[in-house]
């Protein structure tokens, strides 16, 4: 039997680097633990996750990612 993943794929999550990475989760629960609980998700085996993910300008999957942080401010109020 498959592994199968539920994701997230898309361009605007970024690796530490600021290189665009897809991310997946491997449970709803985990998915609403770091984006919140009205995400939509889609349940894909690996393979379908990697051909989703191809055509897109990324460096890599990331699963279960822990967090997720967002861009320092270019300014202080």
């Amino acid at each position: 039997m498959r592994r199968q993943r539920r994701v997230r794929p898309a361009s605007e999550f970024r690796s530490d680097r600021g290189l665009g990475t897809a991310v997946a989760f491997s449970s709803p629960l985990k998915l609403a633990k770091v984006l919140g609980p009205d995400q939509r998700w889609l349940l894909l085996t690996a393979p379908a996750l990697r051909g989703t993910v191809a055509d897109l300008d990324v460096i890599g999957i990331v699963i279960d990612p822990a967090g997720t942080m967002t861009r320092p401010a270019k300014r202080v109020a």
